[in-house]
């Protein structure tokens, strides 16, 4: 569940706990916007989480930085480029 349907979820909870004015035999509309908003706060916090982790992820560089000097060019204007790769062990979400 994303973030954004879990604050979904909980404002369809909040209005049908506090804005709906309807009563069905057998079905308290209350205590379903209840659950629903305990249902979203719950996906709300294990998205943030899994957000979390996924940034502190990121392993050691398992290559050295590769330095290239272009030997083209004047003295003057020497240039040095830096190549950095990374290996990511978790795909992207």
């Amino acid at each position: 569940m994303t973030i954004a349907g879990s604050i979904i979820l909980i404002m369809l909870g909040a209005i049908l706990t506090w804005a709906v004015e309807f009563d069905l035999a057998g079905l308290d509309i209350n205590v379903v916007g209840v659950i629903l908003m305990i249902g979203g706060l719950a996906g709300l916090l294990f998205g943030l989480y899994r957000i979390s982790v996924t940034r502190r992820a990121v392993g050691p560089i398992d290559e050295p930085v590769v330095r290239h000097e272009l030997v083209d060019e004047p003295e003057t204007r020497r240039t040095t480029v830096y190549e950095e790769r990374r290996r990511y062990d978790e795909p992207p979400l």
